[in-house]
């Protein structure tokens, strides 16, 4: 698998997103992966989460949703500009307080630099599904502009 994923990474440089998301059930193995490229690769996936969320406790409530694009572009931008951009730990841009398109947003990143994404969710047809319908993070998108590997 590891190897299919590098073969992917090669083959997107020309794309306009060059985004390939990691998708697969709980637990199927999408972390582990994207650790194995960051060892091969010697670099450090961002935990979205952990970085994402220290930056957004020190912003006032109202300018949470505005502010997390500009956020994610600066932690993504201290990373090696040639190096894939390796991100872990999506769920707090599904949290429905900050107004965003978690897929939208990760999109504009792999513009313009290679993006390797854990997708918290699942792969129905053609569609990717976060969360139940029922629950208030439901997100169902079209996998249009965007490689998927599916684990």
């Amino acid at each position: 698998m590891l190897a299919k994923l590098e073969r992917l990474i090669g083959e997107i440089g020309d794309l306009n997103s060059k985004l390939i998301l990691l998708v697969g059930p709980s637990r199927s193995g999408k972390t582990q992966l994207l650790r194995q490229l960051s060892a091969k690769l010697n670099i450090e996936p961002l935990n979205v989460g952990l970085e994402l969320g220290r930056r957004l406790a020190a912003t006032p409530n109202n300018k949470r949703g505005f502010s997390a694009g500009e956020l994610l572009r600066e932690i993504a931008d201290k990373e090696r500009a040639e190096a894939p951009l390796l991100l872990d730990n999506l769920e707090l841009l599904f949290e429905p307080s900050l107004q965003i398109n978690p897929l939208d947003l990760v999109k504009r990143l792999a513009h313009s630099k290679r993006v390797v994404a854990v997708w918290p969710g699942e792969l129905r047809g053609d569609r990717l599904i976060y969360a139940d319908m029922s629950h208030p993070e439901h997100r169902d998108y079209s996998r249009d502009g965007v490689v998927v590997l599916e684990i």
